[in-house]
């Protein structure tokens, strides 16, 4: 007998259908799971999204929280060709008088002449050591290792300049051309007394010797090393360059020229304080908003949002707006946001009233820092608001904060969704391979019947065919 190919050919049924059919009945449990993954994903998804913005608000408060965003200050020169001035953390509000009497310069020497950049050197080592000129002689700065830079016999002069810029010694060499022929100037890289150059070489080098100590020298000096000489609201100060860095606390002022008094003043500097206020309300109205979308159910279109009903993200809009809106005793003065300009809308994000909030930063500064970055961790109830938010961010995405811990609940319940997917299927497949072979079996035994029927017909038509 012929082996049956194909399942229903034997018997006339159409098993492929019928098993499709049996099998996507047994097959609605993973369909089920399936359809649980997919709502688990989108709410793991959504309170990733809540953990980003809620960073950025915690962030942002923690912002107003510091000294440096409260200290904020901009400063002003009265001449910036001559005085440049810029404010950093520190800077105290208040007015300099500035006056330059004489700047600070870099020591300089230059070389005998040479035909030409091309012309060599010869050969030797030229060592090089920074410091300062005293009454005892040369002084070479006691962290600071001399340097040493061979000179070969096939060094020209314009060679000679590339290795001493190369050598990092605290010197630069430039080639001065003119009528006569080339000379090398040497220079200290940093100006002041400080930074005098001391340079001895021996053989060919020693055409670039330089010992303050000897009386005759292969250089000239052509510029003393000289420290700056300035006036500040009347104090004489010294300083070895030309950029004084917290000479005055928290100010970085740039000397271009001596000058008689340029005026410095140094300000609050409001439009920062803005700033800083308004990327809080910012973030906090991003974090507000997607709160709101994720938990809303629309009549409109009968859709709802991600996380509408859930506790978790719930509770969280519900927090945020209870310690944005709640009195604080931090200030003495201001004891919300609103009563500076900070309004909650019907929609739950802040509204800033620019004009109010100016005012409130320019007549009570103090305040203000109070209202938002006061911390007393025994009366929390004294926390600023900026405080307050910020602590609140730090419990929430905790390791054992809420939004972690949530999320850590919907990763392990997708974990065990797909557990149980993968037990289903591997039973499926079980069970789609027995209904298979029990039709398989079926039609075997339904082909071998209609052939006995067929034969039994046959022969039954050839008795009766004999018998006429």
């Amino acid at each position: 007998m012929a082996t049956i190919s194909s399942a229903g050919i034997g018997s006339g049924l159409d098993v492929e259908s019928i098993v499709t059919k049996l099998m996507s009945i047994e097959k609605q449990p993973v369909t089920r799971l399936q359809s649980q993954a997919s709502t688990i994903q989108t709410k793991i998804s959504a309170f990733g999204q809540l953990q980003s913005a809620l960073s950025s608000f915690r962030d942002a408060s923690l912002s107003l929280t510091r000294a440096n965003t409260w200290g904020a200050s901009t400063a002003a020169s009265s001449d910036p060709t001559s005085i440049q001035v810029t404010a950093g953390e520190g800077a105290v509000p208040g007015n300099y008088a500035v006056s330059v009497q004489s700047l600070a310069t870099s020591h300089a020497a230059v070389t005998r002449t040479y035909e030409s950049s091309d012309e060599l050197v010869g050969a030797g080592t030229l060592r090089v050591e920074i410091g300062s000129f005293g009454q005892a002689g040369f002084a070479p700065q006691p962290n600071l290792a001399a340097m040493s830079i061979d000179i070969s016999p096939t060094d020209s002069l314009a060679a000679v300049r590339n290795k001493i810029n190369a050598a990092g010694a605290g010197v630069s060499a430039v080639i001065v051309n003119d009528s006569t022929g080339a000379r090398l100037v040497i220079s200290s890289t940093n100006p002041g007394s400080n930074n005098a150059f001391r340079m001895v070489g021996d053989g060919g080098a020693a055409d670039l010797s330089f010992d303050p100590d000897q009386p005759v020298n292969a250089m000239t000096q052509t510029q003393a090393p000289a420290d700056a000489q300035v006036t500040i609201n009347g104090l004489a100060v010294t300083t070895s360059g030309n950029r004084l860095t917290d000479t005055v606390q928290g100010l970085t002022i740039n000397l271009s020229r001596e000058t008689s008094t340029v005026q410095i003043s140094v300000t609050q500097d409001n439009t920062a304080l803005k700033t800083s206020v308004q990327g809080f309300v910012d973030s906090y109205n991003a974090l507000s908003k997607m709160l709101s979308a994720q938990t809303k159910y629309d009549e409109g279109s009968k859709t709802a949002g991600k996380l509408q009903g859930d506790s978790t993200a719930v509770a969280l809009q519900r927090q945020l707006r209870n310690a944005l809106t709640a009195p604080s005793g931090a200030s003495s003065v201001y004891e919300s946001l609103n009563s500076i300009g900070m309004t909650l809308q019907s929609d739950g994000t802040l509204k800033v009233d620019d004009t109010k909030l100016t005012s409130a930063l320019n007549n009570n500064l103090t305040e203000v820092r109070n209202l938002f970055s006061a911390s007393n961790p025994t009366t929390p109830a004294s926390n600023g608001i900026a405080t307050r938010l910020r602590l609140f961010g730090d419990q929430m995405l905790a390791t054992e904060g809420a939004l972690t811990t949530k999320t850590a609940g919907l990763t392990t319940s997708l974990t065990l969704n797909q557990r149980r997917q993968d037990e289903f299927t591997n039973r499926l497949a079980l069970t789609e391979a027995r209904l298979r072979a029990q039709y398989a079996s079926l039609d075997t035994n339904m082909s071998r019947l209609t052939a006995l029927n067929t034969y039994i017909t046959n022969q039954v038509a050839a008795w009766n065919k004999s018998s006429n």
